[in-house]
């Protein structure tokens, strides 16, 4: 063992302390260039992008199961010979920086306004500035292999000319245009929002039935916002409705303000709801406004961008919630309400980021046209060029590309990408890419573009497109996409759409979905409702690596975790065990130097047979993304197959020294090189610490993050068969000491008879080692007989140790749970009709259970005999 070796392992400390190696380990990483990936590299490219995070905040608990999950893949790739690139960066998030920005100048009594549109956005990238890097620094201590030489912002100069080139692009091929639609918008952000910025609730209003004109020629409408009635220019009724078949073509006066509005017919009118007659407000409801547009109807806005009323009259000035109970009051002194229902449940859509709620208004935004595009998309998961984990979710994806409404691209912001339009003075529009200038006299379009505009050529535009760059032919399409289900439509869908459109590729092969972080009630976690958890203060009480083991561990397809502290607590535990397991293989000699030895005894031969096993387990689940399978195998490999079972039974051979001590010390150095290579995508930090100890390789400036992917060797079926066998004795003592209070290492005298029957003769030394048994002295007299099986007996003197009455009750439960097997069985087997149907190979199954459990019964029966006697 070179002195090198040796330097290494006296500097492994007793116990693990996350906080004395993360930091540590990550800055290492960084400066030897570990997380750079080179365009020229001939290795086969494995490229991910980061969702990018907003600028605004910080990371959460999604954003830290979602890195665990591409640090893990990108980690593995890397070991696999891939020419790997995690790209990071982070989104300039429009309305909530400009949000938060905006609170900052109110609490000195400011506005934007007060500033000007350029000193305000200079502001904001002072804020970016000063506030931007903290999501950096949690990141790294998540220990995020991310390539930060190439860390991209939406907002840095080349996106900004790749957002300008796609606009063009698709302005050019009218795939972009300006039209007057009804759009979501928030009084409060004072901006048009897309569908999906909108949340949707179940909330308390009011349901008033208003009675329109009078006698023969009235018609009474339901409605919700009683409010926009000041906006009706018509009331529809169904074409086949003959309840009012004489009103069509007719006029009725609108309360309040005298004006006389017609009754149409229109076949979007439900006759069975309701009255069957609707109110007609086409600037303030989507439906409404369609049906405006087939009877061209005037379309009058009655409220402003604040959501206060501008209608002429008594309630001109007021907010929107002040004019709806003053309207009703009036109506009612008037005679016009019919009815009034309250509470009354309905769907009210909220702004995303403030939580107002959201006024249907009319208005001139820009949009792009999404048929071709949303076809497109979809056709490439059809075909299989792209495949969506799991594919459950892939319903998800088609019920959104399949349905989409055109999007509307502008907002009424100034924080983000202006648009690119010009305007002349005599109503000339000009679109401008990069590189060009607008005419003298144009003046540029007011309005930014949708932050989901920039991160929608994520995948290309951080590797420098429009040009051709060494980057882009080399990582792109992407290999992965990893994300939560929740933004398949706010990200996923339109990255499809806009890489097939701008590159003629899909930017990724595989999408990922995994589920969301619930709290222990099962509630999505968030800041806004209060359940929110930092995953700062995780790592800070446990270590990054045991939070990353936690989410990887709970981490399937398309399904949720619950965050759980002792679940957190129990990785912590497994990443401790993981450094003593090591610290005694040092302390061992445990060598990684030279090749396997050729002479090799079963117990080493299984746990090399065990070790090929959880390389083909853990490979299978990696490439079906199924982490929590992939942890688990881990898990349990190390904690049960290497620590509890290797371990000991290693213990009796390296204390007795010689060739198979030597063989025994190299298959541990193995198996533990091994195991720590699977492990360190998953928790990097302690892999990296332990194996670079177990190597020696922190003197030659190795890493694990570049040792080569255990690969799979061959099983033996003999050694596990006969290895499982010992397991089952051992582990049967074990709960028999157990049960009767018997210290851990309380040694019994204990006669085992029928060894040589089950194979087990040449491994009596072992197995008296591992289940703490004496050989039987002069006088020996058993007081208690354990039958392991027909012919496995292991005969022990617990005289003064024994909890007989424990014994008696443990034995009466086996033995009523051995009955009830004998009469399901039986029962199965008497009846004709199963015997009739059932292929043989189950009935043969079913009797075997049945003579198992006729021979468990005998066994305990004989053993509460003997114990009544003893207790005689």
């Amino acid at each position: 063992m070179n002195e090198a070796k040796n330097q290494a392992r006296t500097e492994l400390s007793s116990q693990y302390a996350p906080a004395d190696v993360e930091s540590r380990r990550y800055e290492k990483w960084v400066s030897d260039g570990r997380f750079s990936a080179s365009d020229d590299s001939d290795k086969p490219a494995y490229t991910i992008v980061i969702p990018p995070p907003n600028v605004t905040g910080s990371l959460h608990l999604g954003h830290a199961q979602d890195h665990t999950i591409i640090d893990a893949l990108t980690r593995r790739a890397r070991m696999r010979g891939f020419e790997a690139l995690w790209m990071p960066g982070m989104d300039h998030a429009g309305i909530a920086t400009q949000n938060v920005v905006e609170r900052q100048l109110a609490a000195e009594g400011l506005s934007r306004h007060d500033l000007g549109r350029e000193a305000f956005v200079a502001k904001v990238w002072e804020w970016k500035s000063e506030y931007g890097g903290k999501i950096s620094g949690q990141m790294r201590r998540l220990g995020d292999a991310v390539d930060w030489d190439r860390e991209r912002f939406t907002m840095d100069e080349g996106l900004s000319s790749a957002v300008q080139t796609i606009f063009k692009k698709l302005y050019d091929d009218d795939l972009i245009y300006r039209a007057e639609r009804i759009i979501n918008w928030c009084p409060r952000c004072m901006t048009a929002l897309s569908d999906i910025e909108v949340e949707h609730s179940d909330d308390d209003g009011e349901l008033v039935s208003i009675r329109y004109d009078d006698g023969d020629d009235s018609i009474v409408v339901a409605t919700t916002r009683a409010e926009t009635m000041l906006g009706d220019t018509a009331v529809a009724v169904h074409p086949d409705d003959d309840r009012y078949r004489h009103l069509i073509g007719r006029e009725v006066t609108l309360p309040l303000t005298g004006r006389r509005i017609p009754v149409i017919a229109d076949a979007h009118v439900d006759p069975e709801f309701g009255t069957g007659a609707v109110k007609v407000t086409p600037a303030h409801d989507p439906n409404d406004f369609e049906i405006g547009r087939r009877h061209d109807l005037a379309a009058p806005l009655i409220m402003d961008e604040r959501g206060a009323i501008t209608a002429h009259g008594p309630f001109q000035g007021m907010d929107r919630f002040e004019a709806r109970p003053a309207i009703v009051a009036a109506l009612r002194a008037e005679g016009r309400i019919v009815a009034e229902k309250r509470p009354y449940v309905h769907a009210v859509g909220h702004c995303e980021r403030c939580k107002t709620t959201v006024e249907p208004r009319l208005s001139k935004q820009w949009f792009v046209k999404v048929g071709p595009l949303a076809e497109a998309a979809g056709d490439a998961v059809r075909s299989g060029e792209v495949r969506i984990h799991p594919p459950e979710q892939e319903k998800r994806y088609f019920s959104w590309v399949d349905n989409l409404l055109d999007w509307c691209i502008s907002r009424q912001l100034w924080w983000g990408h202006r648009i690119p339009i010009w305007y002349g003075p005599d109503g000339e529009m000009v679109c401008v890419g990069p590189g060009e200038t607008a005419p003298e006299g144009y003046t540029q379009d007011p309005d930014v573009l949708d932050t989901w505009f920039s991160s929608a050529l994520w995948p290309f535009s951080t590797l420098g497109w429009p040009e051709k760059t060494p980057a882009l032919d080399k990582f792109y399409p992407n290999t992965v996409l990893s994300t939560g289900y929740d933004i398949i439509f706010f990200w996923v869908v339109r990255m499809m759409m806009f890489g097939i459109y701008a590159t003629d590729k899909a930017p990724f092969s595989d999408v990922f979905l995994h589920g969301l972080i619930r709290d222990e009630h099962g509630k999505k976690m968030s800041k806004s409702a209060g359940n929110g958890v930092d995953p700062i203060d995780l790592m800070d009480e446990y270590g990054s690596d045991a939070l990353r083991f936690f989410l990887a561990r709970g981490s399937t397809p398309g399904g949720d975790i619950v965050i759980n502290n002792e679940w957190i607590a129990a990785s912590r535990n497994f990443c401790n065990k993981l450094w003593n397991a090591t610290r005694f293989a040092l302390m061992s000699g445990a060598t990684v130097d030279g090749p396997l030895p050729t002479e090799l005894s079963t117990i080493d031969r299984w746990m090399l047979s065990r070790l090929s096993a959880t390389i083909r387990e853990v490979d299978e689940q990696f490439e079906k993304f199924e982490f929590a399978k992939a942890t688990e195998a881990l898990y349990h490999f190390a904690w049960d197959d290497v620590c509890d079972w290797y371990l000991e039974l290693s213990k009796p051979v390296l204390a007795a020294g010689g060739a198979p001590a030597d063989a025994t010390r190299r298959v541990l150095g193995h198996v533990l090189d091994n195991l720590l290579r699977l492990l360190h995508p998953i928790t990097p930090f302690v892999t990296e610490e332990l194996w670079l100890a177990l190597t020696g390789g922190e003197e030659r400036g190795e890493s694990i993050m570049v040792a080569p992917w255990p690969t799979v060797g061959e099983t033996d079926a003999a050694a596990e068969e006969t290895v499982g066998r010992l397991q089952h004795l051992v582990t049967e003592i074990r709960r028999f000491r157990s049960d009767q209070g018997l210290k851990p290492g309380q040694r019994v005298e204990t006669r085992l008879v029928g060894l040589d029957s089950v194979g087990l003769a040449a491994y009596e030394p072992l197995i008296r080692a591992v289940a703490r048994l004496e050989h039987p002295g002069d006088g020996f007299t058993a007081s208690a007989t354990l039958a392991v099986s027909d012919s496995l007996t292991a005969e022990l003197d617990t005289s003064g140790t024994i909890d007989v009455a424990a014994e008696r009750a443990r034995l009466t439960k086996a033995l009523a749970e051995a009955n009830k097997e004998l009469s399901t069985c039986t029962a199965k087997l008497g009846n004709d009709a199963f015997l009739a149907k059932a292929p043989e190979p189950v009935v043969a199954k079913i009797r075997g259970r049945k003579d198992a459990a006729e021979s468990d019964i005998a066994r305990l029966t004989e053993r509460l005999a003997a114990l009544g006697q003893t207790a005689a």
